[in-house]
């Protein structure tokens, strides 16, 4: 008899795909899933994993329509409406977005597991968030007895870690790097854990140089890994994760440090009670009960950028797939980001700046976005792709773009901070929780805080005002290459110094034993 037997029952189907899909025999999985439904087409728990099987098959659209069905048969099934949520984000499907993001609040009322990542594209309900990622971090990590004892290590320097599955070619890697290498190793000795393994980047190689140890734990299980920390006796452990993919929560739950806190990869609260601090400043963070660590506010800008960075030459608007002339709007933001509402104010920008276009990344969403367009009145030609290239090379090329349009409710981050550092100025509207009020404080550490808009008619309004006032932004663009001398954004050695000033404060009033 053939191991992949209809005659086996749906249940045995189901089980026997997770097991496929667990040693990464997607096709393998999705056909079990595809019996166990054929079989029992009522089975929300296989149309749930089947969505999971696609998903991971790069199937999208058919992965979003099967997690629909597993909620419509079983609303109350674990997980299915959060990743449906996700991908409706993910194929820019707005109208699918429109309606989850009227039932979001109940979901997360429920207590249901939701993605804490996935509603920050919903919403900046700051309240919201934090009893979403408390219910995720109940969900998933019970009460564990902790490593740390409550130990006073005395160590002649403070161990300071730094724990990421982003040490590779990864927006984070390249946010941290410059920060690493200008700590102060007379009294920081400064440790590298990277959770995944070595991607073979010359960035993941500039990051291990950067730091005194360097260890890589991706063949350990969590608890191996917190092992290895409470052996280095680490003093401070610093996530840079959050509620991100591959998260270090396993890690951090069991309390491997006496001082756990929250920094830089993730725009939020963690919900978790076993993160003391999380690093912010007075801009992202202005309410600390919006938090479920204690705030440390940096006074200059909470955001690290790596200023070793060369700028080069821009290269020519035909190398660049741009027209000769005409005004370049430019969004380099993942598509994820985009709404409605801010999409509706782009194309209005298009229509009222004649031979303007707008510049955004190539992916899956490009189609989408050129019908969206034609929708509502542009020319879809209007709409320029730019494909990846290298980092430099991207640095370079946003030289020729007039102004970044930011997004809401989850702004660019190291996009916009790229951006800056290419010398584009960036205009955002902020918003009322942490992710959505990032740009805002990028452009105040930069000097440029008339680009900070509190509304939507505000947002529109300057765009269009910059756009037809060449004099006025190119002012902007003079005083930003300026700043990159002097403003707070760029100056890493600053940031170095407030970090370890917030350091050795939680190390005054450390976490219970």
């Amino acid at each position: 008899m053939s191991a992949f037997s209809p005659s086996l029952p749906p249940h045995a189907l189901n089980q026997r795909g997770l097991m496929l899909l667990d040693r990464g025999q997607k096709e393998a999985a999705l056909q079990d899933f595809d019996r166990a439904i054929a079989a029992q087409p009522g089975f929300a728990f296989a149309h749930n994993n089947r969505g999971r099987a696609l998903t991971l098959l790069g199937r999208e659209q058919e992965a979003l329509e099967s997690f629909e069905r597993a909620v419509a048969l079983d609303p109350t099934l674990p997980d299915a409406f959060g990743a449906a949520a996700q991908l409706a984000l993910h194929l820019c499907d707005w109208k699918r977005v429109e309606t989850i993001a009227r039932e979001l609040p109940r979901h997360v009322g429920l207590g249901e597991n939701i993605p804490p990542f996935v509603l920050m594209g919903y919403s900046d309900d700051a309240q919201l968030q934090l009893q979403c990622a408390r219910s995720d971090i109940t969900a998933r990590f019970p009460a564990l007895s902790p490593l740390w004892q409550g130990e006073n290590y005395r160590h002649t320097r403070i161990r300071l870690a730094y724990i990421s599955s982003d040490f590779r070619q990864h927006a984070v890697a390249a946010q941290l790097v410059d920060l690493v290498e200008r700590h102060d190793r007379r009294h920081f000795e400064v440790i590298g854990i990277a959770t995944t393994p070595d991607d073979g980047s010359a960035l993941r190689a500039r990051l291990a140089r950067g730091f005194d140890q360097f260890h890589q734990t991706s063949h350990h299980d969590p608890l191996g890994a917190a092992a290895l920390v409470r052996r280095l006796e680490v003093d401070v452990l610093v996530d840079l994760n959050g509620h991100t993919n591959q998260d270090n929560f396993a890690v951090l739950a069991q309390r491997p440090a006496p001082v756990q806190a929250g920094w830089l990869g993730y725009a939020g609260t963690s919900g978790a009670d076993f993160l003391d601090g999380i690093i912010v400043d007075r801009i992202v963070a202005p309410d600390p009960v919006e938090f479920s660590e204690k705030t440390f506010l940096l006074p200059g800008g909470f955001y690290a950028c790596d200023t070793t960075r060369p700028v080069p030459a821009a290269p020519s608007r035909r190398e660049a797939g741009l027209p000769e002339d005409g005004f370049v709007f430019c969004s380099f933001n993942n598509p994820w980001k985009f709404t409605a509402p801010v999409f509706d104010i782009w194309m209005r920008l298009l229509w009222q700046v004649p031979g303007s276009v707008l510049w955004l990344r190539n992916g899956k969403t490009t189609d989408t976005l050129r019908a969206a367009a034609q929708a509502r009145g542009i020319d879809p030609s209007r709409l320029v792709f730019a494909d990846r290239v290298a980092a430099d090379a991207h640095i370079a090329r946003q030289q020729l773009a007039g102004l970044f349009l930011d997004t809401l409710p989850y702004n660019a981050h190291a996009t916009a901070c790229d951006a800056l550092w290419a010398g584009l100025p960036v205009l955002t509207r902020r918003g009322n929780a942490f992710a959505a009020r990032v740009a805002a404080s990028l452009l105040t550490a930069a000097g440029l805080p008339e680009l900070i808009t509190g509304t939507a008619e505000e947002y529109e309004a300057l765009a269009l005002a910059l756009a037809r006032d060449p004099a006025r932004l190119k002012a902007l663009r003079d005083r930003l290459a300026a700043n990159r001398a002097t403003a707070p954004l760029f100056d890493t050695p600053r940031l170095a110094r407030e970090l370890e000033a917030a350091y050795r404060e939680m190390l005054s009033s450390p976490a219970r034993a």
